[in-house]
């Protein structure tokens, strides 16, 4: 192990849990989770295990979020009342972002509102997560969505757009009759689905013109840029003929940051880097579906690798992430 990753602060802002409010409303995806050993037990918890893991990693500051479903604004409310409750208890390793109700925007807005300017005894968020599409398959480029986006351009808090389970909908619609539903949902979900549907999520709010009537909004995406990196050059020359005042490249180099939660393999980042920002690029574990141990392994190689350099190395691990989302976070080295 590097010495110098040990006095090195790490930033991750793709970690999850699962609230008293969502479990006490249980659907059957979250359910799915108890099937996998000893999955739910750190995914509902906020605590010493959660710590744990981070020591393992060495994890300075772990940015929290809920994980994948359908709240409604009062059942978000809770959620985020008990995040802000784990973040005051341990405000130097916990930061929070919101849960909103996405199929109700003006709802959204308030919460975002409410979470991110400091109105929960002390404990002011850093923006929030979402998932890519409501459990009914209702995506953001409506202008009902203009109230949200709104509010987070004046609160100046970024929107992280995260993959969430197909809808009935798109399931119906990719469904094999030569695949189990299991083998099905998991292609569309984990396996590849996600992924892609979070880069055309991105690409509609693109064409729907949200980035032109908010020039200054900031969105994350996840897993190495949820695959946009790879066809860049190629989404750049065909919504060139689209109409939008900006281009897309520079939407990508001014309103997108990408993290590379649970994704450990340096291939997809060498195309990243030839491609996109350095400073735009965050690391990210994705708990408790990954371990922070095997994140630092991952920072290890890179490190070792040569692909990028000291001051863009820590910008990975951490500066990055203490800029985008004025975290107060520093370096031991």
């Amino acid at each position: 192990m590097s010495s110098s990753i040990a006095v090195r602060p790490i930033i991750t802002l793709e970690e999850h849990f699962l609230s008293e409010a969502a479990t006490s409303h249980p659907n059957a995806r979250n359910l799915s989770f108890k099937a996998i050993p000893g999955l739910f037990n750190q995914f509902t918890e906020l605590g010493p295990k959660r710590i744990a893991d981070m020591d393992a990693g060495q994890v300075t500051l772990q940015v929290i979020s809920h994980g994948p479903g359908d709240l409604s604004p009062e059942l978000c409310r809770e959620c985020n009342d008990q995040l802000a409750g784990a973040v005051r208890s341990n405000p130097g390793r916990f930061a929070g972002f919101a849960e909103l109700a996405m199929d109700e925007p003006e709802e959204a807005a308030k919460e975002l509102r409410r979470t991110c300017s400091g109105d929960m005894n002390g404990v002011k968020f850093v923006g929030a997560l979402v998932d890519s599409h409501t459990e009914g398959g209702r995506y953001y480029d409506g202008p009902e969505f203009d109230v949200l986006w709104t509010e987070a351009t004046k609160l100046d808090v970024p929107i992280y757009i995260h993959p969430t389970w197909p809808s009935e909908r798109l399931f119906t619609a990719y469904k094999s009759p030569h695949l189990s539903d299991e083998v099905t949902t998991s292609i569309l979900a984990f396996g590849f689905g996600w992924h892609s549907d979070v880069a055309l999520h991105v690409l509609r709010l693109y064409a729907s013109g949200v980035f032109d009537r908010f020039p200054t909004l900031k969105i994350i995406i996840g897993h190495m840029g949820e695959m946009i990196p790879y066809m860049l050059q190629r989404i750049e020359r065909v919504s060139s003929r689209w109409g939008k005042q900006r281009s897309f490249r520079k939407v990508w180099d001014n309103n997108l940051w990408l993290t590379t939660s649970g994704n450990w393999a340096l291939d997809p980042l060498a195309c990243i880097l030839r491609n996109t920002k350095r400073d735009r690029i965050m690391y990210s574990v994705d708990y408790p579906f990954a371990k922070s141990r095997d994140g630092l392994k991952w920072l290890e190689m890179l490190e070792e690798s040569g692909m990028v350099s000291e001051e863009e190395l820590e910008g990975i691990r951490w500066k990055n992430a203490a800029s985008l989302l004025r975290l107060d976070v520093k370096s031991t080295a």
